[in-house]
């Protein structure tokens, strides 16, 4: 087969045009630490890449969920901290009055106490995160609870079964909310038991029925009633302990999740990184090497291409 000059040339100028775009490749890889910019460039690294990054984007939702859900188990811990403090201080009050050595303007004082421990309580029931309140189920537009010709009662109707379940992991969700009535609701102790009616959204919380029936037996003097306020606070305080160690249960482990996540998400990056990520060192050196073909296949090009019989002449 005859070799032409233009088949010579057009060789050549094939031949730069690759090196040039090897050059440039390399070039926007030292520019953007990426290895490739379209999926065609590498199809299969691109594919990798794209279920990394949605790894990655999963891992940190779940993160966040967690997170969420910590803070909200925070500001129910807080409350019940609270509400224990309450309790307690009239746990104190019904023993210090139990003994009979109070009377007249100290029993005055002590009653007046219990009305602001009520109130407290109110305010306690009706602690929100974020906008919504934390112990009323589903209805967190609404307060747990309200007074209603000045007693305190349940807004809302009551349901034990309007949890909420964040999703912190693949196949994996925690409750986070405690309904009110598990803390505010039931009371047993020896003889006494007093329960919510759940059909009833009025009925008065067990928890203020305590303070009330103590206040009561404080106006009436009535030692065998401040008796059975001290069993009735006992058990009070032991329900509540019970729901606490629950909400720490679910703290401790939402911890837990979150250092998994954390490293879930940093060995993904790392994935990731490398998959996609280049190595300067190594394109810097690919990059010179691109450079000193270039320059070789312009100095050979020159020499192969021969020279015509016009410059012979003359």
């Amino acid at each position: 087969m005859r070799i032409t000059n233009n088949m010579l040339i057009n060789n050549m100028v094939y031949n730069l045009n690759q090196n040039l775009k090897t050059m440039e490749n390399l070039q926007y890889q030292l520019a953007t630490g990426k290895k490739f910019r379209v999926p065609s460039d590498d199809p299969i690294g691109a594919s990798k890449s794209l279920k990394f990054s949605t790894d990655i984007s999963k891992l940190t939702q779940y993160k966040r969920n967690a997170e969420d859900a910590m803070s909200w188990l925070d500001d129910t811990e807080a409350a019940m901290a609270e509400i224990n403090q309450v309790l307690k201080r009239a746990y104190e009050l019904s023993v210090q009055t139990a003994n009979g050595t109070y009377e007249g303007e100290d029993l005055i004082m002590v009653r007046e106490e219990i009305e602001q421990l009520k109130e407290h309580l109110l305010q306690i029931a009706n602690t929100t995160y974020a906008g919504r309140h934390i112990f009323n189920g589903y209805n967190t537009d609404k307060p747990l609870l309200i007074k209603d010709n000045g007693e305190i009662v349940y807004n809302t109707e009551l349901k034990q079964d309007e949890i909420f379940q964040y999703n912190v992991g693949l196949a994996e969700k925690i409750e986070i909310n405690t309904i009110g009535i598990k803390v505010f609701g039931v009371v047993q102790a020896g003889n006494y038991e007093y329960d919510v009616d759940v059909n009833n959204p009025s009925t008065k919380p067990a928890l203020i029925d305590v303070l009330d029936r103590f206040s009561q037996a404080l106006a009436a003097d009535d030692d065998s009633e401040i008796q059975k306020t001290i069993s009735n606070l006992q058990a009070s305080m032991e329900q509540l302990l019970s729901v606490r160690a629950e909400v720490g249960a679910k703290m401790n482990r939402l911890e837990l999740t979150t250092k998994k996540l954390d490293s879930q998400i940093n060995n993904v990056t790392e994935l990731l990184s490398h998959n996609e990520d280049v190595d300067v060192t190594e394109a810097i050196m690919n990059l010179s090497m691109a450079q000193n073909v270039y320059v070789s296949s312009l100095m050979t090009g020159a020499k192969i291409i021969q020279p015509t019989l016009a410059q012979f002449l003359g």
